[in-house]
């Protein structure tokens, strides 16, 4: 209980104090709560935008590292390929030198099936026309060097199929090779494209994260404002509830002790036969209930 009126006006001032630090804490706190949020969203938003990044990142990367498999596989393929090429130039030449050396010990240099027309004829003249024998006989011995210089020309043809398949194969085998290696290109290319754009998409994830720094720290500190805030507010609060109560007992006090005086009056006018007014016949009838 508070006895003394000097210290009821002080904590009254008190109270009339702590209800305007009340209106300012919670104005503060709403302020300070609000831009929490803001940033937390800002900071949401942005984690979000890191994960969204993460995960194209990884997908560039499982793409990548695909294509650098197929690239490995595909160099293995195109260096068999390029051994097969190297090994198909050499059987070619070697089929080409066959061929000029056997073109080099031929005496005719001819078509071979005007060499075979030519003994066809002479052989259905030999079969079909009566003639003197020793024409028969100089006939016969020129069909016999036709036949010697049409087997040479033939073994000549063989060669020349020989080379013309070579001349194939290796044709085939470097054309393998060369879309081999435009492939090993193609991948390689592809897999630098997807490097790249990770490489686009780190640097995006740095940069978010390095503007993510002064939101995070401003966030931090907020929070711990928000915090102190708060127990201030809290603080208040409970004083002014607790100065409540105490200025509420002393008006109740105030109110019988006055009440009392009141009613001594309205005794003191009875004794003396005065007249009681309407307020002296209620403040006596208040004492008595």
């Amino acid at each position: 209980m508070v006895e003394n009126s000097s210290e009821i006006r002080e904590l009254r001032q008190e109270f009339e104090q702590k209800k305007k630090e009340i209106f300012q804490l919670r104005s503060a706190l709403t302020a300070l709560s609000a831009e929490k949020e803001t940033i937390f969203h800002q900071l949401k938003s942005s984690g979000q935008k890191v994960k969204s990044l993460a995960a194209s990142m990884k997908a560039l990367k499982d793409e990548r590292d695909a294509l650098t498999k197929q690239v490995q596989e595909l160099k293995g393929e195109r260096a068999k390929l390029n051994s097969a090429v190297k090994e198909k130039a050499s059987e070619k030449k070697k089929v080409e030198e066959k061929r000029d050396e056997i073109q080099s010990e031929l005496e005719y240099k001819g078509n071979p099936r005007a060499l075979k027309h030519e003994i066809e004829v002479l052989e259905r003249k030999i079969e079909t026309e009566v003639m003197p024998f020793s024409k028969e006989q100089q006939l016969r011995k020129r069909v016999k060097e036709l036949q010697a210089r049409y087997k040479e020309a033939t073994k000549l043809g063989e060669v020349w199929k020989e080379v013309n398949t070579s001349s194939a194969d290796f044709s085939e085998t470097r054309r393998q090779a060369e879309e081999s290696h435009h492939s090993v290109q193609e991948k390689a290319q592809e897999a630098q494209q997807r490097h790249e754009k990770m490489t686009s998409l780190l640097q995006e994830i740095k940069k978010l994260r390095a503007e993510e720094k002064p939101q995070a720290d401003k966030y931090t500190q907020l929070k711990e404002e928000v915090a102190q805030t708060k127990k201030k507010l809290d603080e208040a609060a409970a004083r002014v509830e607790e100065l409540r109560k105490i200025l509420h007992e002393d008006d109740e006090r105030s109110f019988t002790q006055k009440a009392q005086e009141r009613t001594m009056e309205v005794r003191e006018k009875i004794k003396k036969g005065k007249k009681l007014s309407t307020e002296d016949i209620l403040a006596f009838q208040a004492l008595k209930e």
